[in-house]
């Protein structure tokens, strides 16, 4: 409870600066097609009962060996999606200028996209890749193809901006967010381009944040992880550097980085993100399950209790929110204590509503909870 009242506090005398606030958010793209299992019909349309959870959706699966099943895909809705544009639209919410580059459609615009490239000005440099989000009441299944994200590399986004605009653009932003490293192929070797080719010729300026995101790399060897991560470090030499990591990606970065096995308690997280941030020299490190956030800084480590709610109105994209909302409380100079209470009300209030916060909603959600 105390921390609610002191991120009011601390929200309360520094959210009317969030419009002076840039950012530069890509560099992926999905669109989404949010889907519910049909456990057992009843008649047309909605009129039936979902697989509830992912375990009973395996055993399904598992029941069909040797033989074969059909799971009806029930349609929610089809929406933009990716780590970048999703986090890039909450920022955007919350009131930063945000600008965007990614893979948004080629030659022409993805129509879910559309309005998002406008308010965003973004620049597009490959087709989206799609994505059947399976949702279920304890987590997601993310069904991916992702062979048009081949396209997005340093070289291409050079082609279609031109190398001035693109040093342009980096220098111009308070906050840089690179994401969802898993499914881009050639994200590791942007890090490197950006580091060696156009970093050192952007001008100097008291503090850059930058955000990373690596999304689930289960499917990345151990060998492509650490080398990711270890250039991700590099970063913190120009401005301070968060890694934001679910749950399950801070246990595999342990597991990459031979940290050993922690606790999933508030002290485990804490010391799961404590133990990442001293070994890459990070200047934050932010563990955030589902029921809570923690992280560590130079400084120290913090734990705060989300506002989770069993039965969420959707659930893709909701840590793309928190990371937007720990980057505005960073973009706004909180405590790190505060930035984690941002996150959770941002990821909060959107699984509850479907929809990106205001930080006015934010102050209300805070008051209410």
């Amino acid at each position: 409870m105390e921390n609610r009242k002191r991120t009011l506090q601390e929200l309360g005398a520094v959210a009317g600066k969030i419009s002076s606030r840039t950012a530069l958010v890509g560099l992926d793209g999905f669109v989404d097609t949010i889907v519910h299992p049909v456990a057992q019909r009843h008649g047309q349309g909605d009129n039936f009962t979902p697989i509830e959870t992912i375990q009973a959706f395996g055993e399904r699966i598992l029941a069909a060996a040797g033989k074969s099943t059909n799971i009806e895909l029930y349609p929610v809705m089809e929406k933009l999606g990716g780590n970048g544009p999703i986090m890039a639209n909450a920022l955007r919410a919350a009131g930063v200028k945000t600008r965007y580059i990614g893979a948004l459609g080629k030659p022409h615009i993805h129509p879910v996209f559309a309005e998002f490239a406008a308010r965003s000005e973004a620049v597009s440099v490959a087709a989206p890749g799609l994505t059947t989000a399976l949702e279920f009441n304890d987590g997601k299944i993310m069904l991916g193809n992702t062979i048009s994200l081949d396209e997005v590399t340093f070289e291409t986004i050079v082609k279609v901006m031109g190398e001035g605009a693109f040093q342009d653009l980096l220098s111009r932003a308070d906050l840089i967010s690179l994401v969802n490293w898993t499914m881009i192929p050639n994200m590791t070797a942007f890090f490197v381009a950006l580091l060696e080719k156009v970093i050192p010729m952007l001008p100097p300026r008291d503090q850059r944040l930058w955000c990373f995101d690596l999304a689930d790399p289960e499917k990345r060897s151990k060998g492509d992880l650490v080398t990711a991560l270890r250039t991700i470090a590099r970063f913190q030499q120009h401005g301070s550097v968060t890694l934001g990591l679910n749950l399950k990606e801070a246990q595999q970065v342990c597991a990459a980085l031979e940290l050993g096995e922690q606790a999933t308690d508030p002290e485990g997280l804490k010391e799961m993100a404590r133990r990442i941030r001293q070994e890459l020299g990070l200047g934050t490190v932010v563990v955030h399950p589902k029921e809570s956030a923690a992280c560590a800084t130079r400084d120290g480590t913090w734990w705060v209790e989300g506002p989770y709610v069993e039965k969420p109105k959707i659930t893709t994209g909701a840590g793309d929110h928190f990371n937007a909302g720990f980057a505005t409380g960073q973009l706004l100079g909180l405590s790190p204590e505060a930035c984690l209470t941002v996150g959770v009300c941002f990821s909060g209030i959107y699984v509850r509503t479907a929809r990106s916060p205001s930080l006015n909603d934010v102050d209300a959600f805070l008051r209410d909870w």
